[in-house]
């Protein structure tokens, strides 16, 4: 299984915005995390400086979000819908994008679901719960 660090992720982000910008041909994920990094042009300056990305990977800023976790999220949630795993989050995303009437505000939603997953998956030492991921993103999807 691929496992890539913290420092892995923010290289492939930025060199996936150097290849944009300079026109390169670029694998599928590759395109995928694009047209998620134009969907947020305010991570466009931390994306152009790698090294700079690396230097501070261990800053936490209060109030800001981290590009390169919040790209990582979005293109989890696109790699979940296409293979739907867990087993009926494509149904779910595409319920809650009809509703919102967009699909970049569906992941957001979905993100929140997602991440509380996960903090609860670590706090509590056991698996990812899909099933009460899935339940989340539903609710989401049928509220109002």
């Amino acid at each position: 299984m691929f496992n890539p660090s913290q420092a892995d992720v923010r290289r492939f982000f930025c060199a996936v915005y150097a290849k944009a910008h300079a026109g390169q041909a670029m694998e599928a994920i590759e395109t995928l995390a694009s047209l998620w990094i134009d969907e947020h042009p305010e991570y466009h300056r931390e994306l152009a400086d790698e090294a700079t990305a690396l230097s501070t990977m261990t800053q936490v800023q209060d109030g800001k979000t981290n590009a390169f976790l919040h790209l990582s999220m979005h293109l989890s949630i696109s790699e979940q819908c296409s293979i739907d795993q867990p087993r009926g989050i494509r149904q779910a995303v595409e319920l809650l994008t009809h509703r919102r009437d967009s699909l970049h505000d569906a992941h957001h939603e979905v993100m929140e679901c997602l991440g509380q997953m996960v903090w609860e998956s670590q706090r509590n030492g056991r698996p990812p719960d899909g099933q009460t991921y899935i339940a989340c993103v539903q609710r989401k999807a049928t509220q109002d």
